[in-house]
């Protein structure tokens, strides 16, 4: 009995936080939805880009943004370059544009990057972004405008992955439109629980210092400001656009933003607390995450005690579903069964990295950022670190 509560409670958890919890908030969502007003306006903007060996991304980049369709005497740009040794900043040197600026700093983390970034601009709203992702013409006005709201105090914009050439980019690119789905329902209750640190802006005047350790400014940021009373907004409308990476790099990510979370909950504890608005969503979306690879663990180890036939049945279910993934790499594109091995081999990598998150607690932060592998043309594959980050 005991057995077939452990597995019971382990799996209802695993059902829940998957797909039990998305279905619950689109229909809390659809009952009280509580939009913005958006208004044109014109406000200085200054757009910050931390980058780290980004040669290979930064002129393309640079190019975006100045082709927005937006005042342009109203957009300036900072490449803060974190320790480069590449050739990232004698591009920026040379870049002829007077509204393009270097910050060359020596190596010390995307956190402290974009702190010192933060102190060298002076536009009213303040851009953050990473240098890989190229920005659609319309993303800084659309941004901009959700700040004629008053309650808002960050925007987030939504960040499109180009399609992929293998199973494997594919089913990277799928989870991150299940994880889109949720924000866009989070957003219509107004209880986001981060931003996009790929496309978002800051109100100048909320804007505060990252401790160095930090992970997850996309998250850190928005939630100071959520502190104070404002609105964290996603605007589906403001893109940017990125090529897929490979799952070996999305492992490497949810490892570094699962950390992230353990470190959020250290600096805002009152998330935890049943009296914040973000309570329930922070326990089901962030907390719930955490959990989902010892759930697993506990289903397979109770499984071998479970009566009658509950017990092969559980058994070859999660054989068959561990085996599928254990043999994907070996799997040709082309063969039917990769449509489902693929599949399960990233529904494990992404819960193992839950698992693996918890090395934060044993070994400094920044050794958690690795390279990020990118599909730059269908034809040819390349590594580069660069702070490209999928929120």
């Amino acid at each position: 009995m005991i057995a077939a509560v452990v597995f019971c409670v382990s799996i209802a958890v695993l059902g829940y936080v998957l797909l039990g919890y998305p279905l619950l908030l689109m229909l809390w969502a659809r009952i009280s939805p509580r939009e913005i007003k958006k208004t044109s306006s014109e406000r200085s903007v200054s757009v910050i880009v931390p980058v780290r060996n980004g040669a290979r991304w930064v002129e393309a980049k640079i190019r975006s943004l100045l082709a927005s369709n937006y005042r342009p005497d109203l957009i300036d740009v900072l490449i803060v370059s974190d320790g480069s040794t590449d050739a990232t900043e004698d591009l920026i040197r040379g870049f002829p544009d007077s509204r393009v600026r270097l910050l060359a700093l020596p190596s010390g983390g995307k956190a402290t990057a974009v702190t010192a970034g933060l102190q060298h601009v002076s536009g009213e709203i303040i851009v953050l972004t990473d240098v890989r992702q190229e920005f659609d013409p319309d993303a800084i006005r659309e941004l901009v405008a959700c700040f004629g709201d008053a309650s808002v105090g960050v925007a987030t914009g939504e960040l499109v992955i180009r399609s992929g050439v293998t199973s494997e980019e594919y089913n990277t690119g799928l989870y991150w439109r299940y994880e889109k789905w949720i924000r866009r329902n989070l957003n219509r209750m107004n209880v986001m629980l981060g931003a996009t640190g790929s496309i978002y802006a800051i109100r100048r005047e909320l804007i505060s210092p990252i401790p160095r350790d930090i992970l997850l400014d996309d998250v850190y940021l928005p939630f100071a400001v959520a502190q104070r009373g404002f609105r964290i907004h996603f605007e589906s409308r403001a893109r940017a656009y990125d090529v897929p990476t490979s799952l070996q790099s999305e492992f490497w990510r949810k490892v570094r933003t699962q950390a992230g979370v353990y470190q959020i909950l250290f600096h805002f504890p009152a998330l935890l607390s049943p009296a914040n608005p973000r309570f329930i969503h922070f326990l089901s979306h962030k907390l719930g995450r955490l959990l989902l690879p010892f759930c697993l663990i506990a289903a397979a180890v109770s499984s071998f005690c479970l009566p009658g036939f509950w017990r092969p049945l559980a058994l070859t279910t999660q054989g068959v579903s561990y085996g599928l993934a254990l043999i994907d790499p070996l799997i040709p594109e082309q063969f039917p069964l990769k449509r489902f091995s693929a599949a399960a081999r990233a529904f494990v990598v992404l819960i193992s990295a839950a698992l693996c998150a918890i090395v934060v607690f044993f070994r400094p932060a920044e050794e958690l950022w690795k390279e990020t592998r990118v599909t730059v043309e269908p034809e040819t594959r390349s590594t580069e670190d660069a702070h490209g980050e999928v929120g």
